[in-house]
This record gives C-alpha cells, structure tokens and sequence, in this order.
C-alpha cells in the first residue's frame, strides 16, 4: 500500500439551496440507465442523496449517515438484518465485566495506506468522546479506550464505560463512531474522513453542498467493490431527485416521494419498512407550548390517519408511538400513555411550525397540521427550507413547533438510545426542549436494564412517560422507497437507514 496519498479536501461547505436545475452537466450522460466506465475498471456508479452536508460532513452529527451509507466509513461493529450487533472492524468481542468488554480487531487499513491499529482505533474513539456536541450515540455514556498489545493478528481493544453498558457493541456500531486515521484530526480533534477512514470508497473531492466523488479504495479488508467508484449528488428536491432517474442520469436516488413513485416503472421502486418515525414535537421550554395544557390541546387536534392515507397515500402507518411496526417487538409491549393534562383552550396563541422540504412530505404534512391547529384554535405560521438551513435554530428551540422525520434505531441500534439523546434534559438532540424528572428517571432505568426484554420492557415504560408530556406526537411510520436503475444491483436497503452502496453494488 502506497503511503502517498492525495491530500484532505474538504473545505468549509457552501449551504446554498439546491435548485432543481437541469443534472446533466452534472453527470456523464447514461440514457440506458447504466453507470458511467471508469479506467480502474467496472463502472462508476451515480448516486442522488436527499440530504447536502449540514456540519461540513463531520463523522459526529447528522452527516455521519451520509459517510456510511456512501461507503465511505465503519465502526467497529455494524447491524445485521435482525437489529443485533455484527462484526466489522472488530473481528469478535466478549464482555469482561459490568463495565468492560475487548474488542480483537481484524486485519484492516485506513484509505491514507497505514494500518488499523489498536492504538490509532482507541485514539479515534477518544476524540469522539471528546467531540461537541457529543454524538447521539454516547448520550448518557462515558468511555474510554485502551489499546492491547498485539499478541496475535491485529490486536485488540479495551473499551470501559462509566457504568455498566450492556448494549455497548451496539453502540459502536453507530455511524458517528467511526473509526479514523490519525491522519484525520486536526489541532483542534476535528475530524476530516477524506482519505483518512476504512470503507470501500474513499472520499476524493467535495463540491461544496452539491455533489462529491468517491473512488474505490482497492485494499478494503472486505474485499474489492464492484463499482470503480461514486459520483454522489445531493438533491434536496425530491422531484428532480425522481426525474433524474427516470430519465438515466443517476442509477440510485434515494428517497423518492409518494407523488413521483407511480410515475417510476414497477421495477425500478424499492420499497422498504423502516424504523423512521415523523413526529410533532412541540417546544416545552419556551412559548406557547411551555404550558402543557396547549401541548395537550395540540395533540388532541392531530388526526394522524389522515396523513398516512392522504399525505403519504398509504405509504406509511400511522403513528402509535415512538417507535413503529418495523420494530417488531414494541406493539406487544406498548402501554397507551395516560393523559397528564386535560386540553386547554388556544384562545389563538400564535405559533410557528417549521420542517424541511429534504422529505417531500414534510411540508405537506406541515400543511395539514397547520389546517388540524387552527381549526383547534392556534394562529400558525409556517416556516418551511432546508433541513442545514434550520437545524441550528431547531435544536436553539426557536421554533414553537417541528416536524421531524427521525430513524429512532439509527444512532446505536438500541432503543433506548433514542430516548436519552432526544427526550431528556441532557439530550444533544431534543428539539422538543423537553426536560422532566419522570421522563429522565424512566429513561435512565431503561438504560440500566440488562438482558433484551427487561431493556425492551423498560424502554416501552420510558416511551409512555415521554408521550404523557405531549412534548412528542407521533405522526406516521414511513416506508421509504428507493429508486433502482433497471441496470443496477447490489443495493442495500436498510431499515436503519445506515447504508445504501457497498461492495456488490453495481450497474
């Protein structure tokens, strides 16, 4: 392996909308549907993604998915199909005790031509412990990480938490736990995956908030991909994300609207259940829904059929809890939540609701709540862009009201991860600012459980206390459907949202 790589490219992103405007400069034209031929051999394969880089994609945030689902980085640990923890970087792990479990690596190599070592492995993990905010994933988690000498093969890893983690596999499987070179931290520990991470396509040129391209990193421990490389486009337009399918200059879109899946031929479509929730979460610190009485009073006015049947024209579930039909244990053990606060009267309290147009059904689902609230009595102004252009102020409570479609199994694959990270007082994405000692107390004893169904237990018991604030009104549970080029193979349909292209992708 070469030690000459080319130099980090990523600059400070441009957040400038993306327009709709015509793609095919932006790839080689493909009217078959084909990729486009490459001289390392195999076909590129061209990739529209609904969401641009909000946080110069950085491994620690909400651009981790979009590392992991193009390939480019991994953690230790991965999901299997059943939501278990599965080998990646680690070859095996066991438990030591309560609060310590080792970690024997495989044989690997960073994209900058070094090893995987345990030493470079544990100083990885070390700057995301220490990243702000903290990844979702380490909500409530403190670790850290010693290498082992490497008696046989590449090593191995001892990870403490501060006390006892049962699900911590699980954990490290989240994608803003990747693991990087050392090459990729700067003086002040942020983290730049350009050539510096260990998937099978290696990041090489980053065109602000449009597009990036990815070339294959031929000395991948899982073996050599398929594809030559990626020319990835983000289109936050779902119309134009479809239409560049339909007419072959993309061979994979992601997240293609209910309105534009019947105009895609039948076997082009992928539908997929996944564990991604809408919700309406209303902001319990500050505003009109800081009192409870007009938190109740919102969600008495919500009729959720309505948009799994109109909105996203039977595409979807409607919304039962925090958790969906595609976690299939939590139906049995749901308990319906008691209401804490009768409905107050609005008496017209102004209030603003915003969401993204990154999910062509968003706004529209803003639309109908808006209708649903002021029918109840709230004045409601609407606030709809792009999901980088909102986030900073969702997650400063600006906005009185959000709607937000979230992938409750994304971060660790534990279902209790989701409750701490997002409906906590501590949590690093609470949107809906809520902050309650009930809530609090019934989560941290869902992360104490030990053993599946006390965990599954425990986590349905936290999930009723959140849902009795009325900080939290579920919507729908989404089915996503993914657009396949008739030419293309190998797609990963997750329902964790995590990848998308891998190994044996091709066109």
């Amino acid at each position: 392996m070469s030690p000459n790589r080319r130099p980090r490219l990523l600059a400070a992103l441009l957040l400038t909308p993306l327009l709709s405007a015509p793609l095919a400069g932006c790839f080689a034209s493909g009217g078959d549907g084909g990729g486009t031929a490459d001289a390392k051999g195999g076909s590129r394969l061209r990739v529209a993604l609904a969401f641009p880089p909000a946080e110069n994609l950085s491994p620690y945030g909400a651009d981790a998915t979009i590392l992991s689902r193009l390939g480019v980085t991994e953690g230790l640990t991965s999901l299997d199909a059943n939501g278990a923890a599965a080998p990646a970087l680690a070859a095996s792990w066991r438990r030591e005790d309560d609060r310590t479990w080792l970690f024997t690596l495989r044989e690997a190599a960073f994209q900058d031509g070094t090893d995987v070592t345990p030493a470079a492995v544990a100083a990885s993990l070390a700057h995301a412990v220490r990243a702000r905010p903290a990844p979702a994933a380490l909500s409530g988690v403190t670790l850290t990480a010693e290498a082992e000498a490497e008696a046989e093969g590449a090593g191995a890893v001892r990870v403490t938490t501060n006390a006892p983690d049962p699900v911590l596999p699980l954990r490290l499987s989240s994608p803003s736990l990747a693991i990087l070179s050392p090459k990729a931290y700067d003086a002040k520990g942020a983290a730049d995956p350009a050539g510096t991470a260990t998937g099978p396509f290696e990041l090489t040129d980053v065109e602000g908030s449009t597009s990036a391209r990815l070339d294959r990193f031929d000395d991948y421990w899982g073996g050599r991909a398929q594809a030559s490389g990626i020319d990835a486009r983000f289109i936050a337009d779902g119309t134009a994300r479809a239409n560049a399918l339909r007419t072959g200059q993309v061979d994979v879109a992601e997240a293609i609207p209910v309105a534009q899946a019947a105009g895609l031929d039948a076997d082009t479509r992928r539908e997929t259940a996944t564990t991604r929730t809408t919700s309406l979460l209303l902001n319990a610190r500050s505003g009109a829904f800081e009192n409870a009485s007009l938190r109740a009073a919102a969600r008495a006015a919500v009729d959720t059929s309505v948009l799994a049947k109109n909105v996203y024209e039977g595409h979807a579930d409607a919304g039962t809890g925090i958790y969906g039909p595609a976690v299939t244990w939590a139906a049995g053990k749901r308990t319906p939540p008691t209401a804490a606060t009768r409905p107050g009267t609005p008496a017209g309290a102004t209030i603003t609701l915003a969401t993204y147009d990154n999910r062509p059904e968003l706004p529209e689902v803003a639309q109908v709540l808006k209708q649903q609230l002021e029918k109840a009595g709230f004045t409601v102004k609407l606030t709809v862009g792009e999901y980088a252009r909102l986030e900073s102020d969702a997650l400063a409570g600006k906005f009185d009201a959000f709607v937000l479609a979230r992938n409750t199994l994304v971060d660790t694959g534990d279902p209790v991860a989701v409750l701490a990270g997002d409906h906590t007082c501590g949590g690093g994405y609470n949107l809906a600012q809520l902050c309650d000692k009930a809530v609090d107390a019934a989560v941290a004893k869902a992360e104490g459980a030990d053993g599946t169904a006390e965990r599954q237990d425990a986590a349905m018991a936290a999930e009723a206390a959140i849902l009795r604030t009325d900080a939290v009104v579920p919507l729908v549970h989404q089915r996503v459907i993914t657009g396949v080029g008739p030419r293309v193979s190998g797609v990963l349909l997750d329902p964790y949202e995590r990848t998308l292209v891998g190994t044996g992708t091709r066109s």
